[in-house]
């Protein structure tokens, strides 16, 4: 545990209340966050982590834009549901992506878990675009993913990042709660 890695966990737990809140300032957190964990995770071999943390980045401003354009009338933009179809194709090209890059993970470097590492990956860059969207079905991406890096991050020495991954499988249900009404209210 090292002072750059609390500062990236507070400001990920931060980054998680705001965004469960549906607050545009969820993502100035992530961009700080991000920033610290793409150096943590070259550090702890994670290539593929790292790799990730630089499309959070890009994503963080991203989110950004996309929600502060979307507001309309004094509203936020809102929450909207996708089809299952875009979900059963997304969840198809993750697990070729996955199976691809952990392939030349594992055959090329020194990868650590170069599969898995890959699969939370590829499916964290799709639930990351779907929070960017506002699309509800984003929490449960990221409980699974989240429970698959709990493991990942401590058996690279990462304690401190897998006790956040438990908090933030603990958070979850609160941003599936409240996202789900935002959405039922749109609706009405």
């Amino acid at each position: 545990m090292t002072p750059l890695e609390i500062i990236a966990v507070v400001m990920a737990v931060l980054y998680l209340l705001l965004a469960i809140r549906e607050n545009i300032w969820c993502w100035p957190c992530a961009g700080i966050s991000t920033a610290i964990y793409i150096y943590l995770f070259l550090s702890a071999q994670l290539y593929m982590e790292s790799a990730l943390n630089v499309f959070y980045f890009a994503m963080a401003i991203y989110g950004w834009s996309v929600w502060y354009r979307g507001r309309s009338d004094g509203h936020e933009l809102p929450v909207s549901v996708w089809s299952l179809p875009v979900h059963a194709y997304a969840i198809t090209a993750i697990v070729i992506a996955s199976a691809i890059s952990g392939y030349l993970l594992s055959t090329y470097t020194d990868a650590a878990f170069p599969y898995i590492d890959s699969l939370t990956t590829w499916a964290a860059i799709w639930a990351t675009f779907l929070v960017a969207r506002k699309v509800l079905e984003n929490w449960w991406y990221w409980m699974v993913i989240d429970i698959a890096s709990i493991f990942i991050y401590w058996s690279r020495d990462l304690q401190l990042t897998s006790l956040l991954f438990v908090v933030y499988v603990i958070m979850i249900p609160f941003g599936l709660i409240s996202w789900t009404r935002s959405w039922r209210e749109a609706q009405a």
